[in-house]
Order: structure tokens, then C-alpha cells, then sequence
């Protein structure tokens, strides 16, 4: 079954690389140590004005008794106008899908939101923007970790929700729940965890849900992600209820395909209009009608105040697989809207001229400091910062992210030289028999090869392979420093050989992805010069990224060290390329402007002209199966079967407290080889497991060898500007006969679990993606495909988007890395979670593989199915995703489904 999804919104995003929360959150609101179930009294929260001075209670719809000390400066007589564009403050909870609201907020009031995590502004920096500037007509709050009894997790937004009570707020998930907190309702379990399911949604009629239906078979279906709710018996008489669940039951993604109407994610893509514009009865929006419901089975999805404009929704209207999300947006912007132009005197509260004009300068958390790229405020400003230009600036993009204008290495002038020759792999035996012979030789040190094994249902195409070449060749090994406090940026030590073997050693600050991306930005090249190529890499850096570079990535801080380097490229000058599909061989040579050509290209071309297929084709070897489990044949587990099970428990206990949806639980088998031949191992594991994303790369030097027999893309990015992943989540064995696996296929298709895992990941990857790409172009063009390979099927969801023109390739990783589909979400918090969790570094595993081309492209692999040869030591990495339907048992079989393959060809190698 194939779906064709739109992303729900037009996904304006821009770079950014969340941190983890700090430790040392002001605490706004005084919380008991039971973190769940806590009902307070309304008078017992407690909230400090020495900010702002007195609170002010007054009801919103009566202007002529606003008053306070921020209330005067709004009172100009202006008239009233309808708002030409609405200016959000998005407040993020550090959540991974705070970016698919900010997409919608971006088409739907026609200027992206400005955003801002919750312990960032102080109440000072909050009164300043919102009532002496002016700045914002709404504010939305977005879903997150954790519970809003907790002020680590909830930050400002309970104090924004008790005392902004004349500014429309709209709270999502975390921020709905927060909204019932701060009025003294209870935050109580549900009465199951709930994450990427979906369910039918009951409402009010509420101008919230304007033209949208209601009830059972409607077609109003939402996805959720939430452990906690609101006790709907708690409720005070300030909130209202406003939309329940219409039945107990949670579906999955395709048991709402059998009665769907269309959604808006369809609607963007295809241009249909909604359904829902047949419910008159629920147009005129303020009628509240009664709605019976079983309590008993009904889980409260909404919430509003009964005279502020405050609402909530425990369910997700920006997922890609909610219906009428986008109208629930249009609607609050409506509400926005209609209460200000009530207010006469605030009508268009000092907008700015046109909508391509946002906030310049935001003040930051105190704790950041400077870099290359852009100046930080350490302090609040005391002037209105607040006119800037969309395109270029966003808090990620300030404090993360290096710009394209900022090279900071010598400028090279790269010329390239290239050959084609028309049908000649299979005459030289293909693409095995080619590497083997122009690159095997001497055990293949310093050699790479991106692995096209798998070249079926064209889910790949090229493979890139070379070895020590040129003058500019060179090695890069890159290892982070051993500092781990709170305040570790990413530093480590960088060792370069050069195509001379001279080694040098320097130490990055700011490390390691950022010496890359100033390394490619330091390049000049024609585009004529590969005119006619039909693949991405024309030579440039080809190696790995370590897992452990999270910490580059937003990531505070790692608590396990990798015993092999977190960084491994080539640089590679030389190059062969096979082009599978039509049968092609290309060999590329780089030089700088000012130097000689090299004769490599002769040389080769008459090395691959004497190759004869017959005469050099390396026998097959043939091994006897292996039987055992990889645990009984020489690998031992990082972990036994009953701790990888307790560490499942501990999961489930993590997302039923609400603290992740998703976590990616991994553990590791070793054992050691002594001296045998990688290269061998890694054709005898192509040959049983060939995949799409296949790797070998060999750093001599390091004793480091990677074989990988990957089948999942992390991110790519081509010469048109096209940004894609292709997430995995799901995974099943092939069947022994044809009707058995057709079984199994059918198994994880239609696997509630399953489809729960990919959804999650999709939305995460939509998130990630949007930051970097342009505005409506982020969109899912197949979700949930079931893919098969020699020895699984694996459910798999491709997203793509165009990046920003002014963000470098560097900045897509950044923005990322690591893939969502070995973290879980929301990502930081999940990846704090499972380094608590796990005994060891992932080290290469989790990380990627794939190239750096001079001419800014890239391609990227997910470190999976992969065996790393380290001084004599093979490792192999597996797990699976965690969620709320998860059993023990099934997970860890699981993860040993999923290291049978390589364990198998290392076993049968020996």
C-alpha cells in the first residue's frame, strides 16, 4: 500500500539544533515532588511579581476595564482594521515537532513565528516584547517532555498562561495540559499512552473548530502523542471542555484509511476542498452545544477559558497524518483576529509594514555566549530590536548554524576532469570485480567504497569507490575531547595526513562539522565542469560521522567515550564511478586550477580496458550456513537478555511518565577476529545482505575497518537543492516459503506498533527538514512503504523538502544528526534518556557514512546491519524503536533479528 502525503503544512522552517534543557531553570512555579496526579489548589500557585508588579484580572471582552502598569501605552485611538498578517510567539518545550507548528503558523498567518524556548526570555524579556512593543498578537505554546507540574519542563509558559490573560494563547499537548494545570486542574495518567495513533475527535462547535466535523465516521481524526491528560472531573469552572475522544479506541494510521474524507494534508497537495464545508450547523461558531459522552471511556482532547482567550488541545493538529489540523490553525488565527479588532483601541498593535519583515534580534538565555557567525545578546536589549529579515535570521540559525558568507580557510580554485565509457561495467565483471582490482590490492588500505549492492526497485543507482590518490588527498581522524561538563561545545583534536603521509594535529573549538562545512565553503568551481554527470559526488570528502557528534548538534554532552575516532574522511581526488542502471563507468580526477593534471585518469582507463571478466572475476566463495545465535557462536552482548529486557521496562516507564514518545534502545555484540581479511568479510556480507546504503571504508592507519550493509538513507541533498530521508521504522524477518513471507509482509504493514514507530519518526524528520527548507516544499511522498531485502522487510517513509538557498550542506546535517529513527522523539530529551540507559558509546553505529562533494552536495547513510573491524576486535549494533505498545520480549528478539545478517557473515567468514 502506497500514500502519497503532503505535509499538513507548508513547512516554513529554519535551521536549528535543539540543546538540551538546563539544569538551573529558574523555577516560576513551586511544584510538589510528585510529579503526576497532583490536583493543587488554584490559590496554591504562586507566582512572583517583582517583574511586572501587580496582576491584573479583568475579562477580556470588556476594553474599558483593562488596566495595569504595561495597559496605558496600548490605549491609541486608532481605528479598527482587519490584521494584514498575525505575529506569533511560538514558545518550544523542547519538543521534536515544535517546527511542524511553526510551518503551519507561517502559511496560515503569512509570517513564520518568532520561537523561543521556555527558560530563554525572562519575565522581563516577555513584558517588554508583548506590552511595551507590542510585538505579538498571539502566542502558542508548544507540545514537549514531562509534565507542566514539573518548572524544568514547562519553563515560563505557566506564568505566560496565569497572567498574559489578554493575549490569545493556544496550547498544544504539553501546553494544553499546562493550561488546565495553572487553573487547578490535575495532570493524571492516561488510561493508556497514546503516541502516533490516531482517534476520532468529538467537539463542541467552538469557534476552535469552525468548519470542521465532529463525532464518529466524520472524518475529524487526530493524531496523538501523550502519556498524561487533564482529569476531565477536575476541571474548574473557568475551563470549558470542548472536544473528547468519540470513542475509547486509539486506530492506527491505516485503519483510518478504510472511512477517510480528505484531509488537509491532501487538500494542500491536490487542492480539493474540504468536506467539512457541508456542516453549517457548526459555522457560526459561538454556540456550544451539549455533547453526551461516556466519561468512562472518553479521554479530553480540549479545553478553553471560560473568559480568556486561552485554549488547549491535548492532540497534534500539525502532524502529517491529522485531518483539519490547518483549519484549527486558520481558526485560531480568526479568534486572533476578531478579539483584537473587539479591542478597537489595539486594533493592528503597531504591525509592521509587509509580512517578509520579522523580529531582527531576540534576547537569548544569558548563558549563551558568542560565536564566529553571530554576535549573541548576553543581555536584554533596551530598544526595540524587533524588524528582521526572514531569510536571514532565526534563533537556531544564530546560535548553531554557520553561514555560507563565513569561509574561514584558504579559498581553492578545483578543476575537474572526467571520462564515460559506455556500457563497460558488466564487460569488467561489475562493479565487485572493478574495486578488487584497481583498489583490493595491498589488503585495500586507505580505500572507500559506497555500495550500491542492492540496486532492485532503483532504490539506488551509483556506486563510488577509489582509494589514495592525488595531491590533494588527505585523511582527516577526528576525536572529541574528553570534557563532559554542562558548558562542552564539541571541541576535540583533528589529525590531518596529507597526500605525503605528514601528519599534523590541531585542536577545533568549535568542532568538527564546523572545520567541515568551512573546508567546502572554501571551495570555487565552474559547473561546467561536470555538465553531463548524472550522480551528485564529483570527489571531495567520503567517510563517516560518529554518534557521538550529537554534541555538535545541540547535544550537551556525551557519557560515554567511543573507543574508535567520532570522524573518518578522505578527501578523495580520484575516483571511479558505476552507474548500475545503464551499465557505466566514470573516472573523475580533481586538481586545483593552478596545478598539473595528474596521469591518473590514463592510468586508469587502461587498467579497466585490460580487465577481462572471464580471467580476474574473484570466485564466490561458498559457506556453510550458521545456525546458532550470534550469542552462542563467540559474541558476547554488551548486555544479556534480561538486561536489554529491564532497560524495555525502564522505557515504558520513561513514556508512560510522558517524558519521551518514542526511544531508540540499542545495545551491542563484540568479538574478537585476530587477523583476517576485512575486505573479504565484506564481500562475503554484500553478497548475503546487499543493501542500498552498503559501505566499505578502510583508515589503515586506525586499524579501522567498516563494513556496512546498510538499507537506510539518513539524509541526502543534490544539485538541485532536494533535501530527503528515508526513516526505517519496522522491521520483520522474511518468510521460508512465498506465502509465508507474503504473511510476514503483510504482518508489518498493517502492525499497530509499527505504523505508531514510522508516524513519530515522520513527523520528526518533517521537523528536521523543515528548518532548513523552503517554505510549502516539505512533503511526504510515500509514508510507510514496506521494502524487502535479502533477509527483512522494513517499513520505510521517505520526506523531502528544498533547502534555503543561504544554508550550507553542513547546516542540513546539523539540523538532523543524529537520524531520528536511532533517537526517538522528542529527540533531545530521548537521546539524554538513552545515554542513562545504555553501558557504552555507540561509536560509529547510529552515525553515518556517505560523501561531502566539492560542489555542496551530500549523501548519507544510517549506520545500521553494519560490522565495525577495530584492532582486532568485529562489533556489530542493533535495537529497536520503544513506544507505548511495546512488549520486552518481542523488542529484544527483535534486536536480534536485526544483528543476524552481519553476525552471520562474520561467523561463516572465520
Amino acid at each position: 500500500m502506497n500514500f502519497t502525503l503532503c505535509s499538513s503544512s507548508s513547512e516554513l522552517k529554519y535551521p536549528c539544533v535543539e540543546g538540551l534543557r538546563r539544569s538551573n531553570v529558574n523555577i516560576l512555579v513551586p511544584r510538589p515532588s510528585v510529579r503526576v496526579g497532583y490536583s493543587p489548589k488554584k490559590d496554591s500557585i504562586q507566582v512572583s511579581d517583582n517583574d511586572t508588579g501587580k496582576m491584573i484580572i479583568a475579562n477580556h471582552l470588556m476594553p474599558g476595564k483593562v488596566e495595569g502598569p504595561y495597559m496605558g501605552k496600548k490605549q491609541l485611538q486608532k481605528p479598527s482594521q482587519k490584521l494584514e498578517f498575525v505575529r506569533t510567539l511560538l514558545i518550544d518545550n523542547y519538543d521534536s515537532y515544535t517546527y511542524n507548528i511553526y510551518q503551519e503558523l507561517s502559511v496560515v498567518n503569512g509570517l513564520p513565528p518568532v520561537v523561543v524556548r521556555n527558560d530563554e526570555w525572562t519575565w522581563k524579556d516577555v513584558c517588554h516584547y508583548l506590552y511595551e512593543e507590542n510585538a505579538f498578537d498571539n502566542i502558542v505554546i508548544s507540545p514537549g517532555p514531562g509534565s507542566p507540574t514539573c518548572p524544568a519542563d514547562i519553563g515560563i509558559c505557566l506564568r505566560l498562561l496565569l497572567e498574559c490573560w489578554d493575549i490569545p494563547i493556544l496550547g498544544v499537548c504539553l501546553g494544553h495540559q499546562a493550561l488546565g494545570y495553572v487553573h487547578g486542574a490535575r495532570v493524571v495518567h492516561a488510561p493508556e499512552p497514546v503516541h502516533g495513533r490516531l482517534s476520532e475527535i468529538q467537539h463542541n462547535g467552538c469557534r476552535l473548530f469552525q468548519d470542521i466535523p465532529s463525532g464518529r465516521d466524520s472524518g475529524f481524526k487526530v493524531v496523538r502523542y501523550h502519556s498524561l491528560v487533564i482529569d476531565a472531573k477536575s476541571l474548574p469552572k473557568e475551563l470549558i471542555p470542548i472536544a473528547w475522544t468519540s470513542s475509547g479506541d486509539a486506530l492506527s494510521f491505516f485503519e483510518t484509511q478504510k472511512s477517510n474524507i480528505m484531509s488537509d494534508a491532501y487538500e494542500s497537495q491536490i487542492g480539493h476542498k474540504s468536506s467539512s464545508e457541508s456542516f453549517s450547523e457548526i459555522k457560526n461558531g459561538n454556540c456550544w452545544p451539549f455533547v453526551q459522552f461516556d466519561e468512562s471511556r472518553r479521554v479530553l482532547m480540549g479545553i478553553m477559558h471560560s473568559s480568556r482567550p486561552h485554549y488547549g488541545l491535548q492532540f497534534h493538529p500539525e502532524s502529517v497524518a491529522t485531518y483539519h489540523g490547518r483549519q484549527i490553525f486558520k481558526n485560531f488565527r480568526k479568534i486572533t483576529e476578531d478579539y483584537w479588532q473587539r479591542l478597537r483601541p489595539y486594533a493592528a498593535r503597531m504591525q509592521v509594514p509587509c509580512a517578509s519583515q520579522l523580529l531582527r534580534e531576540v534576547p537569548r538565555s544569558r548563558h549563551l555566549v558568542s560565536n564566529a557567525a553571530d554576535q549573541l545578546y548576553r543581555d536584554p536589549p533596551q530598544t526595540s530590536q524587533l524588524v528582521h529579515d526572514a531569510d536571514k535570521r532565526s534563533y537556531f540559525e544564530v546560535s548553531n548554524m554557520v553561514h555560507l558568507s563565513h569561509p574561514s580557510t584558504g579559498v581553492k580554485f578545483l578543476k575537474l576532469k572526467w571520462k564515460k565509457f559506455d556500457h563497460l561495467a558488466s564487460q569488467v565483471g561489475g562493479a565487485r570485480n572493478i574495486f578488487c582490482e584497481l583498489f583490493g590490492r595491498h589488503k585495500a588500505e586507505d580505500t572507500f567504497w559506497l555500495d550500491s549492492s542492492s540496486i532492485e526497485k532503483k532504490r539506488a543507482r551509483f556506486s563510488f569507490m577509489g582509494g589514495k590518490g592525488g595531491s590533494l588527498w588527505k585523511q582527516l581522524t577526528y576525536r572529541l575531547s574528553d570534557q563532559s561538563d554542562m558548558s562542552f561545545k564539541g571541541g576535540g583534536y583533528l589529525s590531518i595526513e596529507d597526500s605525503h603521509g605528514s601528519p599534523r594535529s590541531i585542536f577545533l573549538e568549535e568542532g568538527f562539522l564546523d572545520y567541515l562545512n568551512k573546508e567546502l565553503l572554501s571551495f570555487r568551481y565552474e559547473e561546467k565542469d561536470y555538465e553531463g554527470l548524472p550522480f551528485d559526488f564529483h570527489g571531495g570528502y567520503i567517510g563517516y560521522i560518529g554518534y557521538n557528534l550529537k554534541v555538535e548538534c545541540g547535544v550537551v554532552s556525551n557519557r560515554h567515550k567511543s573507543r574508535s575516532p567520532d570522524a573518518c574522511f578522505f578527501f578523495a581526488d580520484n575516483l571511479l564511478v558505476v552507474d548500475h542502471q545503464n551499465d557505466d563507468v566514470y573516472i573523475l580526477s580533481l586538481h586545483e586550477e593552478c596545478t598539473t593534471v595528474t596521469p591518473w585518469l590514463d592510468d586508469t582507463e587502461e587498467k579497466l580496458f585490460s580487465l577481462k571478466a572471464s580471467a580476474t572475476r574473484l570466485e564466490e566463495q561458498t559457506f556453510q550456513a550458521a545456525t546458532l545465535s550470534p550469542y552462542k557462536a563467540g559474541f558476547h552482548a554488551d548486555k544479556s537478555r534480561e538486561q536489554y529486557m529491564e532497560d524495555v521496562e525502564k522505557c515504558l516507564e520513561y513514556i508512560k511518565d510522558g517524558e519521551s514518545y518514542e526511544l531508540c534502545l540499542t545495545t551491542q555484540i563484540r568479538r574478537s577476529i585476530g587477523e583476517i581479511d576485512p575486505l573479504g568479510l565484506y564481500l562475503h556480507l554484500r553478497q548475503k545482505n546487499p543493501a542500498p546504503y552498503a559501505a566499505w571504508l578502510n583508515f589503515s592507519k586506525e586499524d579501522l575497518c567498516i563494513c556496512s550493509s546498510s538499507p537506510e538513507r539518513f539524509l541526502r541533498l543534490d544539485r538541485n537543492g532536494t533535501l530527503e530521508a528515508k526513516p526505517i521504522k519496522g522491521t520483520i524477518a522474511r518468510g521460508a516459503t512465498a506465502e509465508e513471507d507474503e504473511q510476514h509482509k503483510l504482518h508489518l504493514q498493517y502492525s499497530e506498533k509499527d505504523q505508531a514507530e514510522n508516524l513519530m519518526i515522520v513527523d520528526l524528520l518533517r521537523n528536521d527538514l523543515g528548518r532548513v527548507c523552503e517554505p510549502g516544499s516539505v512533503h511526504v511522498p510515500h509514508l510507510m512503504d514496506v521494502e524487502s531485502y535479502a533477509t527483512v522487510h522494513t517499513m520505510v517513509s521517505t520526506i523531502r523538502g528544498k533547502k534555503r538557498s543561504n544554508l550550507s550542506a553542513v547546516d542540513c546535517v546539523k539540523a538532523a544528526f543524529p537520524g531520528g529513527s536511532m533517537t526517538g522523539a522528542p529527540k533531545l530529551r530521548s537521546m539524554e534518556l538513552l545515554d542513562s540507559l545504555e553501558s557504552c558509546s555507540r561509536g560509529i553505529y547510529s552515525g553515518s557514512i556517505g560523501f561531502f562533494s566539492y560542489n555542496k552536495t551530500f549523501d548519507l547513510n544510517i549506520v545500521i546491519r553494519t560490522v565495525v573491524v577495530h584492532e582486532g576486535e568485529a562489533s556489530i549494533g542493533a535495537g529497536g524503536a520503544i513506544v507505548a505498545l511495546s512488549n520486552p520480549e518481542d523488542e529484544y528478539e527483535e534486536m536480534v533479528l536485526k544483528t543476524t545478517a552481519p553476525a552471520k557473515a562474520v561467523m561463516e567468514f572465520l
